[in-house]
């Protein structure tokens, strides 16, 4: 009985080109691939290069954490300055409105899912931006985490530099007040 020509059990079929995939940890370059077939590595100079985006990407990941604080900041102080001029012409004209019921609002305005939170409506340009730089930062964090999962200790070093070095440049300035009465989210997955 011939099994030689079983898909490469044999190891004289095996391609050259090949992405190993290992699920233990490993120190591995060549034949190495980074979530994406595509993602090969056939060279050592190519493994360098992977690993310099890589830790581009962790960068880029702190930048868009800090991105969403500024943005946040930004809309607060938005919101906090409507209302304030809001509040100045309800209390001069002092009109009696009718309370609109939870089943009269739409979707959209989250009011349904939020009925007990406090807080200020965002509007939704602001929040379609929000969401939108939030998708992103969920996006990467996955892709980062499915670079770790190569078990590839050089992959893993490149991201956790790349987590450091990002946090270094964007994670200069701190609000103690801030951070005293916030969770503050690490480098998670989500």
């Amino acid at each position: 009985m011939d099994h030689g020509g079983h898909g490469g059990h044999s190891g004289h079929d095996m391609p050259m080109d090949q992405c190993s995939m290992n699920m233990l940890w490993n120190t591995q370059i060549v034949d190495t691939c980074i979530v994406f077939r595509s993602w090969h590595i056939s060279s050592n100079t190519a493994f360098f290069f992977s690993c310099i985006a890589i830790i581009a990407l962790g960068i880029f990941y702190e930048y868009l954490r800090v991105l969403q604080k500024a943005l946040d900041t930004r809309i607060a102080l938005a919101l906090t300055k409507d209302n304030r001029s809001r509040s100045r012409s309800r209390s001069s004209s002092r009109r009696n409105s009718p309370d609109i019921t939870l089943e009269s609002e739409g979707l959209l305005s989250g009011k349904i899912f939020n009925a007990g939170a406090t807080g200020v409506a965002v509007p939704l340009p602001s929040r379609i931006l929000r969401a939108a730089l939030y998708g992103v930062t969920v996006f990467l964090s996955f892709f980062l985490m499915l670079v770790f999962m190569t078990y590839n200790a050089y992959l893993i070093l490149a991201v956790v530099l790349g987590a450091a070095i990002g946090h270094f440049i964007f994670g200069g300035f701190i609000s103690p007040d801030s951070i005293l009465s916030a969770d503050a989210k690490g480098m998670a997955c989500h």
